[in-house]
């Protein structure tokens, strides 16, 4: 098994063993997913539906810290914290008894969770918390390469898999087929999340269609200005839902759509969070400090 690698933005800081053997604690960043479009194709006959998006990921995160202990704990940390409990039912702790369980390891960790992304916000914070979590431990507890990391995401949530890869995707099924994208442009992202949160259950619970055909994307964007008037075609279908339930999507929607140099604007995932598409990352780190400054949780940066 080779552990998957993110292959663009920032990379966390991580140690690994020293030449006397010594286990030293290890650190895996937990990228936030974005959804440039969703489709809601269908719902299936167990309930789930079946859905169509191109998934990238920002260089907003949280960090996932462990150590060798004897037993499994769970300590939370940071600006969005306590929104979290690290009860046993927490994904991290569910990831991590899962790999263990699967590989057959008597091992234990010590793991803090530094929550910098909001929480139930559309870009897939817990799901890349697990994802962490599976990667993390694997080299904490020197898994064997016969794991397969994948299957254990798909078990854990429908967005673990692609945010176990952490590199762009074409995600359909419930988020378990992941395909290549078109080759992406260099550009800007900006992230604003309006401070609500919301679940995936709650805005599923909402949907009441119409159902979307499967997009069609050419093979490659030659600039971020066609990729952004090429998905402007598209649609996240859980938008309409998530306002009715979280009236201030809009108002950040407007927000950006009234931003200069901004591209494209759209929710993220089920919301609450939206993006912003720019022509590069300075502009897009001056729109988030313009939204920081309105009192919204904002990241800017390349796409």
């Amino acid at each position: 098994m080779t552990t998957p690698t993110r292959q663009t933005g920032p990379q966390p800081p991580s140690t690994g063993f020293s030449r006397a053997g010594t286990q030293e604690a290890l650190t895996e960043a937990a990228f936030a997913k974005v959804n440039l479009f969703l489709h809601v194709l269908g719902r299936r006959t167990d309930g789930y539906h079946e859905l169509d998006s191109l998934v990238v990921f920002s260089g907003a995160a949280d960090l996932l810290r462990a150590e060798p202990a004897k037993g499994l704990s769970l300590q939370i940390e940071g600006p969005f914290g306590t929104a979290l409990s690290a009860a046993s039912d927490n994904l991290v702790l569910r990831a991590a008894r899962l790999l263990a369980e699967t590989a057959r390891i008597d091992a234990g960790a010590r793991l803090v969770l530094e929550k910098k992304l909001p929480v139930a916000s559309g870009i897939g914070g817990g799901s890349a918390d697990a994802a962490a979590a599976l990667r993390l431990l694997t080299r904490l507890w020197r898994v064997s390469d016969g794991v397969d990391l994948l299957r254990l995401a798909a078990r854990l949530g429908a967005d673990v898999p692609v945010c176990l890869l952490r590199r762009p995707a074409r995600m359909g099924g419930v988020g378990e087929k992941l395909d290549p994208t078109p080759s992406l442009p260099e550009g800007g992202l900006v992230l604003v999340n309006p401070g609500v949160p919301l679940t995936t259950a709650e805005v599923f619970r909402a949907y009441r269609g119409p159902f979307s055909a499967r997009a069609r994307l050419p093979e490659e964007w030659a600039d971020i200005v066609t990729m952004a008037r090429e998905l402007g075609y598209l649609s996240n279908d859980l938008e309409r839902p998530a306002i009715a339930l979280c009236p201030a999507i809009n108002d950040v929607l407007s927000n950006f759509r009234n931003a200069p140099g901004c591209l494209l604007a759209r929710m993220s995932g089920s919301g609450a969070t939206c993006f912003g598409l720019f022509a590069n990352s300075d502009s897009a780190r001056q729109a988030a400090a313009d939204f920081s400054h309105r009192g919204s949780w904002s990241w800017g940066g390349a796409l």
